[in-house]
């Protein structure tokens, strides 16, 4: 019998794995930062575009197992929307630490795989970035793609290390320091790939939309879901 906590989709068996951290689109659940410019229920909604695009992103690149990683409860959910597209694997454990334990606890152990775990709202990201960061990955222990906010977008690995996430500093300016601390302290080997920015506050969503209203095609959904906000509340606003 299949239960919540299991992999809903087969795997391709592929030895590169693109895994996202997702979260079902719930009223107050996704992206509570952008509350004060969107409405909760523009944030759902949002946040679906962000989703599928990224998906959409994953499943361009070619030999790649794609997955979703996230808490027990979202499974379901998040299997309708990912259709035969991803597989979907519940995390062991609360909150994004644990989360990003489960993906390489899941994916990488006893597997001489490379795998990528990055962020669900990051359908702008360029290909070539999570084809570097694969690359990258032939010769060094861990890659991470640092945000502009001093956290981090993507990381990947090639081997589980349960130690190298917890929840200290997790969310905040210190993130990626502390994650570079722990790699050097299990003597990982750790390249960079190129800084980057996601959506978390205001200043991320108008960027995004001036962005994808130059070059639509890079996250299309998204772009049409912002445009039509900004018909809705008037021409360049986004808020409520």
């Amino acid at each position: 019998m299949e239960s919540s906590s299991e992999t809903v989709v087969r795997s391709s068996g592929s030895e590169r794995v693109l895994v996202i951290m997702a979260k079902a689109p719930r009223l107050g659940s996704v992206k509570t930062r952008l509350a004060p410019s969107l409405s909760p229920t523009a944030v759902a909604a949002f946040y679906c575009c962000l989703l599928d695009d990224t998906l959409a992103l994953a499943r361009s690149l070619g030999d790649v197992e794609v997955a979703m990683m996230c808490p027990d409860s979202d499974v379901k959910e998040l299997a309708q929307l990912a259709g035969n597209e991803a597989s979907v694997v519940a995390q062991k454990g609360e909150g994004l630490a644990a989360g990003l334990t489960s993906v390489f606890a899941h994916f990488a152990e006893g597997h001489q795989r490379r795998v990528i775990a990055f962020n669900s709202d990051s359908p702008h990201l360029p290909r070539y970035v999570l084809e570097d960061a694969f690359e990258t990955l032939a010769v060094h222990d861990v890659v991470v793609g640092p945000t502009h906010d001093g956290g981090y977008y993507l990381v990947g690995a090639k081997a589980s290390h349960p130690t190298l996430f917890a929840n200290d500093g997790m969310g905040t300016s210190s993130a990626l320091e502390r994650l570079a601390s722990r790699a050097r302290a299990l003597e990982l080997s750790v390249s960079f790939a190129d800084p980057f920015y996601d959506i978390d506050v205001a200043d991320d969503l108008t960027r995004l939309a001036e962005e994808l209203r130059l070059d639509p095609a890079r996250a299309p959904r998204t772009a049409a879901w912002l445009k039509e906000w900004e018909r809705l509340c008037g021409a360049g606003t986004l808020a409520r």
